[in-house]
């Protein structure tokens, strides 16, 4: 492709509105514009990056055994009533009424496609010979984003690879999810991502089987706890820590159990400031409804509870915070006054709690609280569980070496959904006794625009964009220095048609511009690899190029500079493609 003859608007400046490097330089490159908050356009650069990243997704997903369809956008929205996720997902799913004729009828723009996918297996699919079964797309979603943000990071239309696996058994569902989770590491590694495999919550259904993809970025949302000599990495909802319980006893430098009046203090901030102690000094209670019944919670006052692990440990379905009124029957006092002593339903306790002597804790009495409160003696629990937020410093549970936390942006997740969606849409299948079973489900989704964002957040400098060859719009940028000299357009021209005619998906710079004019759009847009024609090199029979990431130019004869460049192009290939796990 020529430049004059492609459309690639480059920006000199940051846009003012963009805040972190991936929505400037995606912007400045010609890669996006935004048509509003949480939409934008591909442009020409953008468009075929995103377009290489499809087709390294549809090589790995057919090589799974994954079978593309693509499903419809539009979906009517008795299916997120039957699944009961149109109230769960509320005012982020796009429904609104259209007029057909005489009918009206509710629809919803798609955010995923677990509803279409399994009403359309459960009208297909019927016997256990037909399974297993993966299917996938690549299809635009729609979310409504409250807080569109940071580009094509979090925006109300995007694009997304979602596949569904249906399975009889949970044998062949963990068989599915490990190809999966196989093509994933070859995906994000042939993108170029240096990516963590991460543990992830996966709700009642699924058991441990969930991982997110994430980018380490200091930009990201996310939130993950890693350790760099174990590798162990899990998402903050999921991260164990490697702490055991402590011994319960009580000490033996407790003080008396005395009860002091807060007026007004109802949180750990108020209370400490009051007393003048320190969170740590705190006993945390917080009632939950587990599966319906109440249950007191107890962490350290510095910590936050971490609700997947409470859900865990009590081998539970449900958890949520109790509602003032329960509160009040278990406690006898409104919320910000609960405590352990006394208290009128089960207590689980945090391994960090019974090692904290003579501790502060609400009284269950308004405008009061105690201190001195002691375990065995005030209180009692048998054992301790893990159920906080792991924090910085906190034990790897692989290793025991202090863990650090790490920014991240996901790009994929691979779980199990399990029978969520097949009991409530019918999709059945009969066994080898002409039994009939649900279908077992598994999801796997990747964030195709995110792969471009990420990218752009992780691979860049003060210059601009650095593309890894795989996903570049171009691998090679051809820059002819004076388009007016004809001899040296001769050779540009020559240049451009052999590099086409091998295979090379090549950009010549035809612009009538200045050099530093060119070199700096070169720099900003990233083509990995950098081709100079003209000025003293060519009166030497010599052409100049540069990968992105080099420091300085190399040169190489006119006459053998094609041979060179190529051999230079596929030896990147064998480096990158090394870099793939088998």
């Amino acid at each position: 492709m020529r430049w004059t003859q492609t459309f690639i608007p480059t920006m000199k400046e940051n846009p003012a509105d963009a805040e972190i490097p991936s929505h400037q330089l995606m912007l400045r490159a010609g890669l996006i514009r935004q048509l509003m908050a949480g939409a934008y356009t591909y442009l020409p650069l953008g468009l075929k990056s995103l377009k290489k990243v499809e087709a390294i997704i549809r090589e790995e997903m057919n090589a799974a055994g994954g079978i593309e369809i693509f499903m419809p956008a539009l979906q009517p929205i008795d299916l997120f009533e039957r699944t009961g996720r149109k109230d769960a997902f509320g005012n982020v799913l796009m429904n609104f009424h259209v007029r057909r004729g005489d009918r009206t009828l509710h629809v919803a723009l798609g955010p995923t496609h677990e509803e279409v996918v399994t009403d359309l297996v459960a009208r297909h699919i019927s016997s256990y010979r037909q399974l297993p079964l993966t299917l996938y797309q690549i299809q635009t979603k729609f979310r409504n984003e409250e807080r569109p943000r940071f580009g094509v990071l979090r925006t109300s239309e995007f694009i997304m690879k979602d596949a569904y696996s249906f399975s009889t058994n949970l044998e062949q569902l963990d068989a599915v999810y490990q190809q999966m989770y196989h093509a994933y590491c070859r995906i994000f590694a042939r993108c170029g991502l240096n990516y963590l495999p991460v543990e992830a919550e996966s709700g009642p259904i699924g058991g441990d089987a969930s991982h997110e993809f994430m980018v380490p970025a200091d930009n990201g949302e996310d939130r993950i706890m890693y350790c760099k000599s174990s590798g162990y990495a899990a998402n903050l909802e999921r991260a164990d820590t490697g702490r055991k319980p402590p011994q319960i006893e009580t000490s033996k430098e407790a003080k008396p159990l005395e009860k002091v009046a807060t007026p007004n203090a109802t949180s750990i901030e108020q209370v400490s400031r009051m007393l003048k102690i320190t969170p740590q000094q705190m006993i945390k209670t917080l009632i939950y409804l587990v599966d319906g019944k109440p249950v007191a919670v107890l962490l350290r006052g510095d910590h936050e509870a971490n609700e997947a692990k409470i859900r865990r440990a009590l081998k539970a379905s449900q958890v949520a915070l109790a509602d003032g009124v329960t509160i009040e029957e278990v406690t006898g006092a409104p919320t910000g006054f609960a405590g352990p002593v006394g208290i009128r339903c089960p207590i689980i306790a945090d391994h960090d709690v019974p090692v904290i002597a003579n501790a502060v804790s609400g009284a269950n009495e308004v405008d009061a609280h105690l201190t001195g409160v002691n375990v065995g003696r005030d209180y009692q629990v048998t054992t301790t569980h893990d159920l906080r937020n792991a924090t910085p410093g906190d034990p790897c549970p692989k290793s025991g070496a202090p863990m650090e936390e790490v920014q991240g942006i996901e790009v994929g997740h691979v779980f199990k959904l399990g029978t969520k969606y097949t009991e409530s849409l019918d999709a059945n299948f009969l066994d080898q006794n002409e039994t009939r079973h649900p279908i077992i489900m598994g999801c796997y989704g990747i964030g195709v625009t995110r792969v471009l964002a990420a990218l752009a957040e992780t691979s860049h400098d003060e210059n601009g964009l650095s593309w890894p060859l795989s996903v570049a719009p171009y691998e090679v940028l051809l820059i002819p220095l004076n388009v007016d000299d004809a001899e040296l357009m001769k050779v540009a021209n020559s240049y451009y048609d052999e590099l086409k005619d091998n295979g090379v998906d090549v950009l010549m710079d035809d612009r009538d511009q200045r050099p530093g004019f060119k070199f700096k759009d070169a720099d900003l847009i990233g083509i990995p690899l950098r081709v100079v024609i003209g000025g003293k090199g060519l009166q030497e029979g010599k052409i100049e190029y540069k990968w992105r990431t080099d420091s300085a130019p190399q040169k190489t004869a006119v006459d053998t500079g094609v041979e060179t460049i190529l051999g230079l192009l596929d030896e990147r290939r064998k480096v990158e493609a090394s870099r793939v796990p088998g």
